[in-house]
């Protein structure tokens, strides 16, 4: 090994990865309880909005997750594509690219019982590439990286590049593939039950993309390959073969600083307690977003239940749906006499009688008098006000 190591992986120790279980047991703690609050509150709201809740999850993880590397995905795309995949239809996108992110996390989510090989790692990472050709440099699509020259992550002009990281040689590759995915499956949950042993799935989750990203198989694709594997970690630790929550969209707000931990970790000892808590840290904040949104469904439902006992017209019953689904863009700032005319084609003073009616029944607040008056519903008040009672969680 080099005597003064400037990577991660030029370390004598390498990859025998160490962590503190004490500086990272509250992260940890933290994690799975925020998970066990989010498994709780999803059975709790119905199939039909555990199937949407679930759906957003998974169309959040393909968007971010490309995101994270530059590559945006229209929203509808993606949509489009993650619901003709469970509808098992053979029906495509007009994106192939779309397509395989998707079929790349939904195959590390609902298949995560089946093991990880090198063979599945380059069919996903060729499934993010579909038919890519350069003109300018030959791309090495579903293999391994194989050319001599060195594997760089590099920024900046021509001519004043900053080396962010530095990964083994291509000729080590296929060896340390092989070490990765033995451990990978040594600390399977499976595994270390039978063999009396216990490796965290949150601990696991974070090691593995630390030790993916540090390899750097590929010429393209390893951090949403490497994502992916978290995901399956996750999914093999947690048993669901459908997630609720998507860490990538956590990470892509939080880039930065993931970037950040992630150079740092590489750079550093081979002792990663610091990165294994902020990555756990991470999906502990995804899980609380999550909940939020979970919250959400709930107080409509009990919002919708409410109105019931309400003898509410139907030009008020199409507002409030439209406020309750779309409210930062129907009024952003909140409904006045005049929007709701404009909804619902009613007289000024037809209007005010109905807003009236709708504060009095309990389905609209009021902020402000005379011009400035704005009708708010009492369903976003209170999502708000149980957001700002978990502030523990940040």
């Amino acid at each position: 090994m080099i005597k003064n190591p400037k990577w991660i992986w030029q370390r004598s120790e390498w990859p025998r990865f160490a962590y503190n279980s004490t500086l990272v047991a509250p992260a940890v703690a933290e994690a799975h309880w925020m998970h066990g609050m989010l498994e709780g509150k999803s059975q709790a709201i119905g199939f039909e909005s555990f199937q949407q809740i679930a759906l957003d999850a998974l169309v959040d993880e393909v968007i971010s997750t490309a995101a994270i590397e530059g590559v945006r995905f229209p929203r509808e795309l993606v949509h489009s594509s993650v619901v003709r995949k469970h509808e098992f239809t053979s029906r495509r996108t007009d994106s192939r690219n779309v397509d395989g992110l998707v079929d790349v996390i939904d195959d590390a989510i609902s298949h995560a019982d089946q093991p990880l090989d090198a063979d599945r790692l380059c069919r996903w990472q060729s499934a993010l590439f579909p038919g890519e050709v350069s003109c300018t440099q030959k791309w090495v699509l579903g293999r391994f990286r194989d050319g001599h020259g060195r594997m760089r992550i590099v920024s900046s002009k021509h001519g004043q590049e900053v080396v962010h990281y530095e990964a083994p040689p291509s000729s080590e590759v296929p060896n340390e593939i092989a070490r990765f995915l033995k451990w990978f499956d040594d600390t399977k949950p499976a595994q270390t039950q039978r063999q009396g042993l216990y490796v965290d799935g949150f601990v696991r989750a974070a090691i593995a993309h630390l030790w993916f990203e540090c390899i750097h198989p590929f010429e393209d694709g390893n951090g949403r390959v490497g994502r992916a594997i978290v995901s399956m970690a996750l999914a093999q630790s947690l048993r669901e073969t459908t997630g609720l929550y998507s860490l990538s969209c956590q990470l892509f707000t939080a880039r930065s600083e993931y970037y950040g931990a992630l150079n740092s970790a590489q750079r550093g000892a081979i002792e990663v307690s610091d990165w294994v808590k902020w990555f756990i840290g991470q999906s502990t904040k995804a899980c609380a977003i999550a909940i939020k949104n979970i919250d959400q469904v709930i107080e409509k439902r009990r919002f919708w239940e409410r109105a019931q006992e309400s003898a509410l017209n139907e030009r008020q019953k199409r507002v409030l749906h439209l406020l309750l689904d779309t409210a930062s863009r129907t009024a952003p700032d909140g409904l006045n006499a005049e929007k709701y005319m404009a909804l619902t084609g009613v007289s000024k003073a037809t209007a005010t009688r109905d807003l009236s009616a709708l504060v009095n029944s309990g389905q609209l607040f009021t902020l402000g008098a005379g011009k400035a008056r704005r009708y708010h519903l009492t369903v976003h008040e209170r999502c708000r006000k149980l957001s700002l009672g978990s502030g523990a969680v940040f």
